[in-house]
């Protein structure tokens, strides 16, 4: 049997002090959204009057029902044409050995070369001239492309390790390589799939400055627009603010909960892939 060491209890003293470390700035933000508005006490000290009409206080007040849901809408748009898009692409890119599959790959990783800021004014004026200013369409098809090549990058790079062997003989038995790619290469795809949804969901979700600019001036906003109504130039409801975060975490948490095993098993298989 193993005995328990001091070298043990050392790394079980060093897990601790990480847990502690990474549940400081939830503490910090969960004690500031129970504090009334008056209180100026210091964000370590906990509440002295705990009040949860902050919490309502910041629903009806932000509109973060509406914000919720234009939020979830925009995510799920936008990673679900990532996925697809990356995938289908990623498929020919990492199979295919000649030329062109070579400049195409090439002309993919360009994209993660080029700074977001410096298409900023071209593709407002393209989203204007289209007339998708103030459409939640527009934030998806901007992050769709924002997205794709490095989602590109994370499946050839996956696709590359995975044998031919299973197309092979999908192949032998009649099928397309369309019916090949949907039935057998696409759930062998399912780790980095998890890597790619996780990393664009965080992205998507918690982005400020794209819905702020393409979503300006229309009833449709996201949560971190709507929380930024809180801070005014005098005046800034910091208990609403917190506790509007409170709120805008805790859909992401409770699907990463609810899915920890299946999250943790797929970004780790997509990394290592």
């Amino acid at each position: 049997m193993n005995r328990y060491r001091g070298r043990t209890l050392a790394l079980e003293l060093v897990m601790i002090l990480a847990g502690l470390l990474f549940f400081f700035p939830v503490y910090v933000l969960v004690n500031l959204s129970l504090k009334s508005p008056g209180d100026s006490s210091s964000p370590l000290e906990p509440a002295r009057d705990i009040t949860f009409a902050n919490y309502s206080d910041a629903w009806i007040q932000g509109g973060l029902g509406g914000a919720l849901a234009n939020s979830a809408l925009i995510t799920i748009g936008s990673v679900t044409l990532i996925v697809v898009i990356s995938a289908l692409a990623a498929y020919p890119l990492a199979r295919v050995t000649q030329r062109w599959s070579k400049l195409a790959f090439a002309g993919f990783m360009l994209g993660l070369l080029v700074p977001m800021q410096l298409a900023m004014i071209p593709l407002y004026t393209t989203m204007r001239d289209l007339g998708l200013l103030g459409s939640l369409w527009a934030l998806v098809i901007y992050y769709a492309g924002l997205q794709v090549p490095f989602s590109v990058f994370l499946y050839v790079g996956f696709l590359r390790t995975v044998p031919q062997e299973y197309e092979e003989a999908a192949a032998i038995d009649g099928c397309s390589t369309f019916a090949t790619f949907r039935r057998v290469v696409f759930p062998l795809l399912r780790p980095v799939t998890g890597t790619v949804v996780i990393l664009n969901v965080l992205n998507v979700w918690n982005d400020f400055l794209t819905p702020l600019l393409y979503l300006s001036g229309s009833d449709r906003q996201t949560v971190p627009v709507s929380l930024f109504g809180f801070v005014g130039q005098y005046v800034s409801q910091w208990n609403l603010v917190f506790a509007g975060l409170v709120i805008s975490i805790a859909p992401i948490l409770l699907a990463y909960f609810l899915m920890q095993r299946t999250i943790i098993k797929g970004f780790a298989s997509g990394l290592k892939g």
